[in-house]
């Protein structure tokens, strides 16, 4: 009976790393898809009659729903850790798969003029809503899975966005590669986000079936969860705020290096989607392994190398790609940036639920994760985008990567001092 306990148990904690799995890789796919397809994006909602504003104004679109994110934290976060992790994932999946669509319909500038960029900033606002609720719910369901081994188990966190890159970028080379410019205008771009409109109901039904975690069932709930957060655990909030600043810029840059790519180093687009491709399945091979050393090895020691090695590693490779800007460069640089964070991006899911009690660890998680890619993530590809264009530099990506580097290691220097490990 044991053994068939322990094999029943085993299974259901699978089953949550699935649906927890598809669901998060499903709502950063549509954040990402709108990234990659930014230039198209540009011509068909955002019309200026200057090529370069109207991606500023692009990308700086990008980064507006992410101002919903605090408040999707605190609504949703403050339910979940009152009503329960499984009622809060399926929640935000039904938010998200709502904002998606309206996005895969939305007739252009051309066709309804100012109505066009509103609707689609509009439905990403609903999106941000739901992903600012998405990252707590989903990280405690998985950190809460089985305590001994929570590196491991929390790491499908940012795993699942790996493939979510994997998946985005796919789509991306394919499209790039088979459609001519008009056709992608006319109706390409749209073709990813159906896809993640089709695949929103499989994941909803997944989650359905779920049961609840046994940690939060055992645990008394808070009445007030934002409350207490707020009144105990500001130190804990602003040490996972810092740690996620790394994580997010890292992201965030991966995701601009098509545009900056294809913009500013003359590659082509689909070249720049498969470097893009390599760095999501090396972070969806390596994240989870990572997340297991460091149930064994502790958190801090694998985080502060992996951020340090950030620090002094990303200048000289971007000062080599802008010399030598060919693809095999590109594939190097951005091999070696995935790996990197991949080991810093390991054991942070798990770090951060540490952080926090359960009777408010989605509320602390989702409200430091959101005001940090709030702060230095949304804005990542505009400031980036900016940045080369003030600085006249092609290296202009490396000193925000080297800032959020610096951030996110003093935050892991301060965690030590909060009992971490």
């Amino acid at each position: 009976m044991t053994t068939l306990a322990a094999s029943l148990d085993q299974s259901q904690r699978w089953r949550a790393v699935v649906a927890a799995s598809i669901g998060n890789a499903l709502e950063w796919f549509d954040f990402v898809v709108y990234g990659f397809f930014a230039v198209t994006m540009a011509k068909l909602f955002f019309p200026t009659g200057n090529e370069t504003v109207s991606l500023l104004v692009t990308l700086a679109s990008f980064g507006v729903p992410y101002f919903m994110r605090p408040l999707g934290a605190i609504v949703l976060g403050s339910y979940a850790d009152t009503h329960g992790r499984k009622a809060a994932l399926m929640l935000t999946i039904g938010l998200m798969m709502a904002g998606t669509a309206v996005i895969a319909v939305a007739p252009t500038f051309a066709s309804i003029g100012l109505l066009a960029p509103i609707l689609v900033v509009s439905a990403r606002m609903v999106q941000g809503f739901s992903a600012g609720g998405e990252f707590g719910s989903a990280t405690a369901f998985l950190a809460e899975q089985n305590p001994q081994r929570r590196g491991f188990f929390a790491s499908w966190q940012f795993a699942s966005q790996g493939l979510t890159t994997i998946l985005a970028t796919a789509f991306g080379a394919t499209l790039a590669a088979t459609l001519t410019t008009e056709q992608m205008e006319s109706w390409g771009w749209r073709v990813p986000f159906i896809f993640g409109l089709l695949i929103g109901p499989v994941a909803y039904y997944i989650r359905r079936h779920l049961d609840e975690t046994m940690e939060f069932q055992a645990t008394q709930t808070s009445k007030a969860p934002l409350r207490e957060v707020l009144a105990d655990g500001k130190a804990r909030l602003l040490v996972a705020l810092g740690t996620v600043v790394l994580s997010t810029v890292a992201t965030y840059t991966v995701l601009f290096m098509p545009t900056y790519a294809t913009r500013n180093l003359g590659l082509p687009a689909s070249g720049s989607y498969l470097a893009s491709l390599l760095t999501g399945a090396i972070q969806l091979a390596l994240i989870p392994v990572v997340g297991a050393f460091t149930d064994r090895h502790g958190r801090l020691p694998i985080g502060c190398a992996a951020a340090t090695a950030m620090l002094l590693a990303v200048y000289p490779m971007f000062a080599w790609l802008a010399a030598v800007p060919t693809l095999q460069t590109l594939l190097i640089v951005q091999a070696i940036i995935g790996v990197l964070a991949a080991c810093y991006l390991g054991g942070l899911p798990a770090l951060m639920s540490e952080l926090f009690p359960t009777r408010m660890r989605t509320t602390g998680l989702a409200i430091s994760y959101s005001l940090g890619v709030m702060a230095f993530g949304s804005f990542a590809p505009f400031i980036n985008a900016s940045l080369i264009e003030v600085t006249g530099s092609k290296l202009a990506p490396s000193f925000y990567l080297m800032l959020a580097a610096a951030i996110s290691l003093a935050a892991l220097l301060a965690a030590r001092r909060l009992g971490m490990r």
